[in-house]
């Protein structure tokens, strides 16, 4: 199912006045991937980007065409463990955070 312009305007809207949310969306999509849920993953990490520092900025910064690193995270995409643990770095030194992977109790 396709996102309306809506919603999206709402993630942006919620993402550039709540810090406690842009956190948990970045956590959001890194725990995803965790789990083996790259689609998930790579939807939430692309609405945190668009939501926040945009693919022009993340381009720029990781010397990527920024329609490449969109490529990477869209549907069809399949992102190199590299690629994505580098933008995974930046996104966390831009939101001033760095997330840690702790075993979970079940």
């Amino acid at each position: 199912m396709a996102l309306t312009r809506d919603f999206k305007e709402t993630i942006r809207a919620r993402a550039q006045r709540d810090a406690a949310f842009r956190k948990a969306l970045l956590r959001e999509g890194v725990e995803s991937f965790l789990a083996g849920d790259v689609e998930t993953g790579k939807t939430v990490l692309r609405d945190y980007i668009n939501a926040t520092v945009g693919f022009e900025e993340l381009g720029a910064a990781m010397h990527k065409s920024p329609k490449s690193l969109m490529g990477m995270l869209g549907p069809k995409g399949n992102p190199q463990a590299r690629n994505l643990f580098d933008i995974v770095a930046y996104l966390q030194k831009k939101e001033g955070v760095r997330l840690e992977v702790r075993p979970a109790r079940r």
